[in-house]
């Protein structure tokens, strides 16, 4: 199956996902859209250290001794703005965050450029829970469902429907109890393919398998309150991950985390230190994938179709031997 959508009818139709979905998430989650930096300074603790094994791309301010890093997301940095800005209770800012992820493995749904919907929201303390979490994520899932809706209806009988009526809720101990002898991106395959639209809490807790799921950074997400938008993608017969997202550590969990990484070190930066002093507010946020996002409605094959980057020679002649075209 491939997209009808020639090269510039599919950029004026990435235009069209991307200002529905960008509007509809902004009305829907009470977002004011701010400006976001390119780089931060390391010491600050701002970056998004990710699974801790990417290496940001960092260089030095020419004539001060400056050392900066191009961010790998704004998980952090979006919380301390959320103070600095003034914003309320139940108020929130999203942005549009590009990043370099130069040690990505390339395939049809990672590249080395990033970008993304970078959100978050002030909650309360008694917020903190998973009946919140879905909540929030039973919101998003509306503004999939619209947008789906809405491209359907601007290219009738190209593409198909996709999304089931609700979004299924599954934790990432039951999916271990559910397929032990699977891997856990197998796990995800199956019951994605089964329920087509899912959310997997808890990610970066260890299982009784004594393993974990996945990976997740231990000073932004609470690994109770966190987990990933799942949608079964039939162009690509697998499961495609749409957002990461949860509500943030707070005093307590932020050093459990920490603890059990074995990264204490780092409650001495000053991110950190204001969420031991609750000096920054409780909040929820997440990254929602602009160009997967695209890829999934518009029906397309490698991601190198929505968004401009670089490819290895091979690739691109495979790719135009299979009929398509990249950016």
């Amino acid at each position: 199956m491939l997209s009808d959508l020639n090269l510039k009818q599919t950029q004026i139709a990435i235009k069209r996902v991307k200002d529905f979905f960008e509007r509809d998430l902004s009305n829907e989650l009470n977002l004011t859209r701010v400006s976001a930096p390119l780089f931060v300074r390391p010491e600050t603790g701002l970056n998004d250290n990710l699974s801790g094994k990417e290496k940001a791309v960092n260089f030095k301010l020419k004539n001060y001794p400056i050392n900066l890093e191009i961010v790998q997301s704004l998980a952090k940095w979006k919380r301390k703005a959320l103070k600095d800005y003034g914003f309320g209770l139940y108020e929130g800012i999203y942005t549009d965050m590009n990043a370099i992820r130069p040690e990505e493995i390339l395939d049809p749904i990672h590249s080395i450029y990033v970008d993304q919907w970078d959100w978050e929201v002030i909650i309360s303390k008694e917020d903190r829970n998973i009946d919140y979490l879905k909540q929030v994520v039973n919101k998003i899932y509306n503004v999939f469902k619209s947008c789906e809706v809405y491209i359907n209806g601007l290219y009738p009988g190209i593409f198909q429907e996709k999304l089931p009526s609700n979004i299924t809720y599954i934790t990432a101990q039951e999916l271990e109890d559910l397929y032990p002898d699977l891997d856990s991106k197998a796990r995800e395959r199956e019951i994605t393919k089964k329920y087509k639209a899912v959310f997997l809490i808890g990610i970066g807790n260890e299982l009784k398998s004594g393993k974990i799921h996945d990976t997740r950074s231990p000073d932004y997400d609470d690994w109770e309150l966190n987990g990933d938008i799942l949608f079964w993608n039939p162009v690509l017969n697998d499961c495609l991950e749409l957002s990461s997202m949860g509500i943030r550590v707070d005093e307590d969990s932020i050093i459990k985390q920490l603890s059990e990484s074995n990264q204490m070190h780092k409650l001495e930066m000053d991110y950190h230190d204001d969420i031991i002093n609750k000096r920054l507010p409780y909040t929820i946020g997440g990254g929602i994938g602009q160009s997967r996002i695209c890829m999934y409605f518009l029906e397309k094959k490698h991601i190198g179709e929505v968004q401009a980057s670089v490819w290895p020679v091979e690739t691109i002649e495979k790719l135009r031997d299979e009929g398509i075209e990249l950016l």
